[in-house]
């Protein structure tokens, strides 16, 4: 993957038919997903239990752009490798979920993958001041991880104090919780350019009206792009 900064649209295939995935995930990008998202969560770490490794090689096989799996597990150490072979493009741990996310970082680039570094709402943005040199991104959560559809917090401050400390590193800002065309433009203006977005993707569409998927993503493509034009 090349780095750039223009804007990605990553679906969050949490809010996917979970009976239907392989077609779900053709459909979103068939539709302008830039990225598909995995929600990884453990019930511990996060009170909820999604996709273990072998549910990833399975979505692995309909990914055709760029799998983007988001361990909210605790502890993380141990599970990297398994994710890393199932197919992950980019693995992504949460600097709360371990006592040594400097270790975390360079134990998912050993296995050949970009590596992604979280914070909730609660953690500040200085918690990765010292690891931004191992980080290919950066995701704020802007809802506390566990549930899709969740209200968003606002956490442009965090995202714009990020963009300073990441100055010309290659280093992608992404964005995980309530994201639609409403935020999206606020999110972009502060300085993110990956949006994963779940129900506002969703919403309204299926496999068999896949073109509802496409009329969502464009709709945050565009305001979000539209912050940069007013820039």
């Amino acid at each position: 993957m090349t780095f750039d900064r223009r804007i990605k649209i990553a679906p969050s295939i949490l809010s996917a038919d979970f009976a239907d995935f392989g077609r779900e995930i053709r459909a979103i990008e068939d539709q302008g997903a830039d990225w598909v998202h995995v929600d990884v969560m453990d019930g511990h770490f996060v009170p909820n239990l999604t996709f273990g490794p072998p549910a990833v090689k399975a979505f692995r096989k309909h990914v055709k752009t760029f799998m983007d799996v988001h361990l909210m597990i605790a502890p993380v150490d141990p599970f990297i490798e398994a994710y890393a072979e199932a197919g992950a493009d980019l693995i992504t741990a949460h600097v709360e979920a371990g006592p040594h996310i400097h270790r975390t970082l360079q134990a998912i680039r050993a296995t050949g993958k970009k590596a992604g570094v979280a914070l909730n709402p609660g953690t500040p943005a200085e918690a990765i001041e010292h690891v931004l040199d191992l980080a290919d991104l950066v995701c704020v959560m802007t809802v506390n991880p566990g549930f899709g559809g969740q209200k968003f917090i606002d956490m442009t401050g965090k995202v714009r104090k990020l963009r300073q400390m990441i100055g010309d590193r290659p280093v992608h800002i992404e964005i995980d919780g309530g994201v639609d065309p409403v935020t999206a433009p606020l999110l972009v203006a502060a300085g993110a350019d990956v949006l994963v977005a779940g129900s506002a993707v969703f919403r309204g569409g299926s496999v068999a009206n896949p073109e509802a998927y496409g009329d969502n993503i464009r709709a945050i493509r565009q305001a979000a792009e539209g912050a940069l034009v007013g820039a």
